[in-house]
């Protein structure tokens, strides 16, 4: 019988450092927009950019719970897992479940959309635009606004989702699924067998900063 005391990683540092900056940069960058600081707004925008890149990189050469290939669902992989729910039969995954890896899939698609058009964004009297807004028409930079308007509604409505189901997952099941991200450990009993190795290697996460680094870079260049 496993020992119920022992751990085993579930979530890499990176993995958890880059999801816990960007719960707080896009708070921020929220913020900056309401209260109309704009060089701050860019300038977390821009961050923001440096992260998504990372975590680009890290799904395609970081471990087994960090790669997107990892997250690609069967439909009835999917309808089995949501017949469980219904059920409330509740299976521990070892990284996310059906459900979760589609729900990260969108979020971080909205949050690449509405960053992305941040940066050519122009305000509708064309004094504020994003730092690469210059190369652009003034149409084409309201274009973009208008989609990272909305990219911005769509953003919220799936962290409101993600929030549900992870309220859903403590109340139904006792299952917290934040604690995992803030130590990036489970109960290893929760798996019954050896998972697979969840560590970040140092030459793969130094690869993957220096691409994003080199994308931010590039940005902060043509932006003057």
């Amino acid at each position: 019988m496993p020992d119920s005391r022992a751990q085993v990683q579930v979530w890499d540092w990176t993995l958890r450092l880059f999801h816990w900056l960007t719960v707080f940069g896009f708070a921020l960058m929220w913020w900056t927009a309401e209260q109309g600081i704009m060089d701050w707004h860019r300038r977390l925008g821009v961050t923001l950019v440096g992260l998504l890149v990372y975590r680009l990189v890290w799904g395609l050469i970081g471990p087994a719970t960090a790669r997107f290939a990892r997250m690609l669902v069967r439909p009835r992989e999917l309808l089995a897992h949501v017949r469980d729910m219904l059920g409330r039969r509740h299976h521990p995954h070892f990284g996310h479940n059906p459900a979760g890896a589609l729900s990260v899939i969108a979020m971080l698609l909205a949050l690449a959309t509405q960053v992305s058009t941040g940066l050519f964004a122009v305000d509708v009297d064309g004094l504020e635009s994003g730092p690469l807004g210059r190369y652009v028409s003034f149409e084409t930079g309201r274009l973009f606004a208008e989609i990272h308007h909305i990219s911005f509604k769509v953003l919220l409505t799936l962290i409101g989702l993600h929030l549900v189901a992870i309220a859903t997952y403590l109340l139904l099941f006792k299952d917290n699924l934040v604690r995992p991200m803030l130590t990036g450990h489970r109960p290893r009993a929760d798996f019954g067998t050896s998972p697979a190795d969840s560590r970040a290697r140092w030459p793969r996460i130094i690869g993957a900063a220096v691409i994003a680094l080199a994308v931010v870079s590039a940005i902060l260049y043509a932006g003057g």
